[in-house]
């Protein structure tokens, strides 16, 4: 008679093999033929591990001990990588990153799509020759501990705030910058917020670095619009920080976990700042999107490009369009783009874009895709490429059954899940198109985020 295995318990110890990486960077295996998700192993280990989440479906557990190493661990070159959550694969050698990228992309394709994994189209992983000090902006949470200011990212599934003095994945001015608005809050004692509390009024220091330029835009998310010692606080930072050209103020005194409000104020310097892509510039506002990484950005769009085959002719359409990079960046080989956006903010970067750099192919409106494009189909206006590029959500479901309505002869879906990519090209897949290629880029190394290029055509 065949014996039961017993039932795990959080603390209990297993051993497993590791199979391959997760979507979030955790190594996953099987134990007694369910799947297991472990923290800090990688894809070839045979780890012990300590469960923490017995689940009917699933275990989770971390890393105790490593019975057999991966040849492709190293040793994480930051202090506090185990900590800051920010990094989830600093233990793995770059170009091994590169190719578990490609393959967490295949899998998403095996998981929900009825595409064989094995003959998709998909391309290595374009990685980046220095992998670190990228990313161009920062929003670190701002807490007190005792009497010092402290900034950062909350730790790995916790609410205990890191202090991040130095990120190895920032680009250096970035946290410069947020050290130096600590000190000033800590010199005037400006109160800070207090979540638990609800009290305070400094929540949030953002800081986007142009990497052209090395000019500096601040931006502090506060719980009210007065901020006690305004003018005090605006002199110091003038004082020791020269290179922050544009200082502003956003207003969020919701209890979320969202960063921006809905009221931005400028307090001094410029209302934008500047970032360069290629041979174009970009009026970036306080809240407008931005690719983090703009070394990457580059090659991204080049993907892009390249996936829509542009002869001079086509009407594009650049879905979630942002300031408008993508679409400025193809319309010198489009007859005509048209671009959308929910926030009005990046509309206005978007038609201020597409002015100073005199290009008159590309219009924008603020609204949404699903609205829109109904609306020009019934005018006559009938999109041959849309480009979408949308939030780790995917796209909205209306804007999908849109595009199969319309029916445009390509489609460039530029994704930062490839989960999700995938869910929304099974729908896609049933209402007449199919992928002609998949291109995964890293834009955010030693991360477990992939970005993917896809490419779909009309069957």
């Amino acid at each position: 008679m065949k014996t039961k295995e017993p039932q795990l318990k959080p603390g209990d110890t297993i051993k497993l093999t590791i199979k391959r990486l997760g979507i979030n960077g955790e190594g996953i295996g099987f134990y007694n033929k369910k799947v297991t998700f472990v923290t800090g192993a990688l894809p070839g280990e045979v780890v012990i591990a300590k469960v923490t989440k017995p689940l009917p479906n699933r275990i989770e557990a971390e890393t105790v001990s490593i019975q057999k190493k991966s040849e492709d661990r190293v040793k994480p070159p930051c202090p506090i990588y185990d900590q800051c959550g920010g990094c989830q694969l600093q233990h793995l050698r770059y170009e091994a990153q590169l190719r578990e990228k490609k393959d967490i992309v295949r899998q998403a394709f095996d998981r929900y799509t009825e595409y064989n994994a094995h003959h998709l189209p998909l391309k290595d992983t374009i990685g980046m020759e220095d992998p670190w000090y990228y990313r161009n902006k920062s929003q670190f949470q701002v807490a007190k501990k005792g009497a010092s200011v402290i900034a950062g990212l909350y730790g790995i599934g916790s609410h205990k705030l890191i202090d991040l003095t130095n990120c190895m994945v920032q680009h250096p001015q970035t946290t410069n910058i947020t050290n130096t608005v600590k000190g000033i809050l800590e010199d005037l004692s400006i109160p800070i917020y207090n979540e638990r509390k609800r009290s305070g009024i400094i929540r949030t220091i953002v800081t986007r670095v142009s990497f052209e330029t090395e000019k500096v835009q601040l931006v502090l998310i506060t719980t009210k619009r007065e901020i006690p010692k305004k003018d005090l606080l605006l002199a110091e930072i003038k004082k020791r920080l020269p290179e922050v050209t544009s200082i502003l103020q956003n207003v969020n005194g919701k209890k979320t976990s969202v960063i921006f409000g809905e009221e931005t104020i400028h307090l001094e310097g410029e209302h934008t700042i500047q970032e360069t892509l290629g041979d174009l510039s970009f009026e970036l506002s306080a809240r407008a999107f931005f690719q983090l990484n703009p070394v990457q950005t580059v090659k991204l769009y080049n993907e892009v490009r390249r996936a829509a085959k542009l002869t001079g002719e086509e009407k594009v359409v650049d879905a979630y369009c942002g300031v408008g990079t993508i679409g400025l960046w193809l319309a010198k080989k489009a007859g005509e783009v048209r671009g959308m956006d929910v926030i009005e903010d990046s509309i206005v970067d978007a038609k201020e874009n597409a002015v100073q750099h005199n290009i008159k192919n590309a219009h924008y409106w603020t609204g949404k895709a699903e609205h829109l494009l109904p609306k020009w189909l019934k005018e006559g206006w009938k999109p041959d490429v849309v480009v979408v590029d949308p939030p780790r959500t995917g796209c909205d479901m209306t804007f999908l059954k849109t595009v199969k309505d319309i029916q445009p002869k390509r489609m460039v879906y530029v994704s930062c899940n490839p989960s999700t990519l995938a869910k929304d090209i099974a729908y896609l897949s049933k209402h007449g198109f199919k992928v002609e290629r998949l291109q995964p880029v890293d834009m955010f190394p030693h991360t477990s985020h992939v970005e993917v290029v896809a490419t779909l055509v009309r069957k």
